[in-house]
């Protein structure tokens, strides 16, 4: 009897059978498929997900690539020449099409059925297929119609293992397309119903590509699979809750129960625990800044995640410049030595091999654990990306409450395709989400455009888990916001004059500008005029690691009452617990001016000779010649919130009344942004990734273009591929580099640079996961720039993971174009 391959170890050349992975995958996909009660489903997805490696066309491929086979062999093949041109992926896709298709039910279920699991499986190397391309053509048809000489189908079903066969069609039965139909919820082909089908299929396809990565890295790394299993198995919530509310209370005692700021934070923790016993839904805490969002939203989650047996919490957070704070945090209350695995997991970068080799594989996160913290942009793109890399992610989001912190920072093109999302996750996932931020976006109020063709977001009433937000900003109010508008706009002269008045007045002050440029412009000319070890400059182009060495001089020298001058892109404004007296904000939108806020005064220290609050000082102002023609949001928000200010309205900007009125305006202006547009220039309202998730009416009425077959019967519609390929969650993408910061970066950058040959999937998982907090996402015509002059470098030949030549980074602004003064630290490699 032959024996079936279906991977060989890369160092020990062990072999790994084809029913020995089917079977292992089946398992897996069917326990997370299990989340939204299609066990069954998940299973036959694994089983038959490999199914054309049955072919001889592979297995001569594969005992070739290892050497089974010499050159003077009748089955030996050129295998580098054919890596990745074996379709061994449409075999299972037609197994399941043919077997449920042909089912005689009237109302055509079952054909929707068979689409979408043979779309997941047919999908699983290259990501999601369309089922109508952008075009009108019927990618799915042909896929499913490719002829048997390319993809090897009556070949594998003769060859394959029969205990393969006996069990799939043991499963593909009126039973399963019963319960099937059920989860998927099609009484009514509206706009959201077909979104929502879209969104499980995209689930079970997460199901599937995470249990055939495990199973792929655990058959290379076995001891992964006792961490799994050890994991899964220590979830314990009461030993967290126990270690947050004994952290409580030692802050309790040790602080001053007089103190308005720390009463005000318990009440709102308190309120957080009361409301962690409601049911399961879409929530909010709108809390102004420094109001403690961070374990009061821990406390609720805990508690929400042990009243219903739930899996994980997330924290997703718009920039990874706050993970490493926010994480360390929770990490240092809840982990302990002998705990066996870790609580709290970081994803915070892109730093992940982009081709599908092992490595790929071994280091992919699949945030496979308790409390994970990542970003907006990974959580969208898991939701909406591309390719297979992000969504083996997206079945962690089931059972799961996830924490949305300053959630007013979500893209304008995602809202309705956020919304949709997590409403899909709420019906059908057992999904809660809670909403952070001081500045809700009213997400359950967006305008509707297209004459009411899509529905919108519907947040549940009662979903303020702060009782009275009005009260609680006015107790929590503790500066004063001046708008200093000049026509023509403010100098760098007379800017740095304000800077200097402020600074020496106050004994610190921050500045927060909206580019990079006017932020090192104005550290090198306030460096002129203040002494040295003073004035700091944060921004992007600096790693993680570099950006926490600099906030915890600044915010050591804030507690020491010494001298500081901070000069900040917008990164320090998104929950970074820093506290000045004094802050100067470039105009923005009323949304950032209020978390700049909270930038000042933020514990509410500045008293007066008789112990009263002191309100601390923020200013706005507008410069001049600032280059935001880029950057919309900000420019659109500047906009609007100078109206707002003209009409001298509200007497306190921060308010829950003029935030909301805000948010009003911002969404009416921009409310036909909000469904991700695509080709909008040409007036084609139809053409936007929300439709192409859903009806996809502009795509379906060119089907006629594409002389469909009798055959295809078009129920699951999505373009699914070309959303995925036109999803990116910012206009301009990045790609991350490791920078050379200090000798720990480099000396990491030499591991990645010397695995080639002895290769050890554990300490490569190690090295590159050490590394994160050492890249830096870089913008295109950086990228380009640091290209041109030779400045990037491959750790391996075509292995995706880049690094900065030693002489490009700066100690002062991080990635630099140009060579700097900076000592050529890798000058060894």
């Amino acid at each position: 009897m032959n024996k079936f391959i279906a991977h060989t170890h890369s160092d020990t050349k062990q072999e790994q059978s084809l029913e020995t992975h089917l079977s292992e995958v089946a398992e897996l996909a069917a326990a997370f498929a299990n989340k939204i009660g299609l066990y069954n489903q998940g299973y036959i997805l694994g089983l038959l997900h490999d199914f054309g490696k049955y072919s001889k066309a592979f297995q001569d491929y594969i005992k070739s690539a290892v050497g089974d086979y010499d050159k003077d062999d009748i089955g030996w093949v050129d295998a580098k020449s054919l890596k990745g041109k074996i379709d061994h992926s449409t075999a299972g896709a037609k197994y399941v099409w043919k077997q449920l298709s042909n089912y005689p039910l009237e109302d055509k279920g079952h054909v929707l059925c068979a689409q979408i699991l043979a779309l997941c499986i047919a999908s699983h190397h290259s990501g999601l297929i369309n089922s109508v391309s952008k075009l009108g053509e019927p990618d799915f048809h042909k896929r499913i119609y490719k002829p048997d000489d390319k993809c090897h189908y009556e070949e594998c079903v003769v060859s394959a293992d029969r205990e393969i066969i006996d069990k799939a069609n043991s499963l593909l039965n009126n039973e399963f397309i019963g319960n099937f139909l059920k989860a998927i919820k099609r009484e009514k082909y509206t706009t959201i119903s077909n979104f929502h089908i879209g969104m499980l299929t995209r689930f079970l396809f997460s199901c599937l590509i995470d249990a055939d990565r495990i199973n792929s890295a655990e058959f290379e790394t076995p001891d992964r699979k006792k961490l799994r299993l050890q994991r899964n198995q220590s979830n314990d919530w009461a030993i967290a809750i126990s270690r947050l509310e004994d952290k409580l209370t030692s802050f309790e005692s040790s602080s001053d129960s007089n103190d308005l700021v720390n009463r005000i934070r318990k009440n709102i923790s308190d309120n957080c625990l009361k409301r962690s016993a409601d049911q399961q839904g879409v929530y909010t805490l709108t809390v102004p800044t420094g109001g403690g969002k961070t374990l009061a939203s821990l406390l609720y989650a805990l508690h929400h995640a042990k009243r219903h047996s739930l899996e994980r919490i997330i924290y997703i957070i718009p920039y990874t410049s706050i993970i490493e704070q926010n994480a360390k945090a929770v990490r240092d209350i809840i982990e302990r030595e002998g705990d066996g695995f870790e609580w709290v997991l970081e994803h915070h970068s892109n730093l992940e091999p982009e081709n599908n080799s092992w490595r790929r594989k071994i280091v992919s996160e699949n945030w496979d654990a308790p409390i994970v913290f990542t970003t907006m942009v990974q959580f969208l793109e898991v939701l909406f990306s591309g390719g297979t890399r992000n969504v083996r992610r997206m079945h962690q989001l089931a059972n799961s409450v996830l924490i949305f912190d300053e959630i007013q920072t979500l893209p304008i093109k995602c809202t309705h395709l956020f919304s949709n999302a997590i409403n899909y996750l709420t019906e059908n996932a057992r999904t809660t989400t809670l909403l952070c931020t001081a500045t809700q976006p009213l997400l359950d109020k967006l305008p509707n455009p297209n004459n009411g063709q899509i529905i919108l977001a519907d947040h549940i009433d009662g979903a303020e888990i702060v009782e009275d937000t009005t009260q609680l900003f006015n107790d929590l109010s503790r500066v004063t916001i001046n708008y200093c508008y000049e026509k023509g706009g403010w100098s760098e002269t007379k800017i740095t004059e304000l800077i200097a008045s402020n600074f020496y007045e106050s004994g610190n002050c921050l500045v927060i500008v909206n580019t990079k440029s006017w932020a090192q412009l104005l550290y090198k000319t306030c460096s002129l005029n203040v002494e040295g070890g003073v004035v700091f400059h944060l921004s992007t182009n600096q790693c993680a690691a570099h950006r926490k060495d600099i906030l915890a001089k600044v915010r050591d020298r804030l507690e020491n009452n010494q001298p500081v001058l901070c000069i900040s892109t917008q990164l320090i404004e998104a929950g970074v617990d820093i506290d000045f007296s004094s802050v100067i904000r470039f105009t923005a939108g009323l949304d950032s001016i209020a978390q700049a806020a909270g930038r000042c005064n933020r514990n509410g220290k500045l008293r007066d000779g008789n112990g009263q609050l002191i309100k601390g000082k923020v200013t706005v102002i507008n410069p001049y010649q600032e280059n935001i023609d880029l950057l919309t949001d900000i420019k659109v928000g500047q906009s609007i919130t100078e109206r707002i200010l003209r009409n001298n309205k509200y007497s306190d900007l921060l308010a829950p009344d003029a935030i909301n009125e805000y948010f009003t305006r911002y969404f009416f202006d921009r409310a036909d942004e909000m469904v991700y547009p695509v080709n909008n220039k040409q007036g084609h309202h139809h053409k936007n990734i929300l439709n192409w998730l859903s009806n996809n009416s502009s795509n379906i009425s060119n089907r006629n273009k594409a002389h469909l077959k009798e055959a295809w019967v078009p129920l699951l519609q999505q373009s699914f591929k070309d959303a995925g390929d036109e999803f990116k969650v910012i206009d301009s993408p990045t790609k991350a580099i490791i920078v050379p910061y200090n000798s720990e970066a480099i000396e990491l950058i030499n591991q990645l640079c010397s695995l080639a040959k002895d290769f050890e999937a554990g300490d490569y998982y190690k090295a590159l996961k050490a590394a994160q907090k050492y890249t830096v996402n870089v913008f295109a015509n950086l990228w380009d720039k640091l290209e041109d002059v030779g400045a990037i470098h491959e750790t391996q030949p075509d292995e995706g993971i880049f690094y900065l030549g030693g002489e490009f980074y700066s100690d002062e602004f991080g990635v630099s174009g140009k060579k700097t003064s900076r000592f050529e630290f890798l000058s060894d490699l």
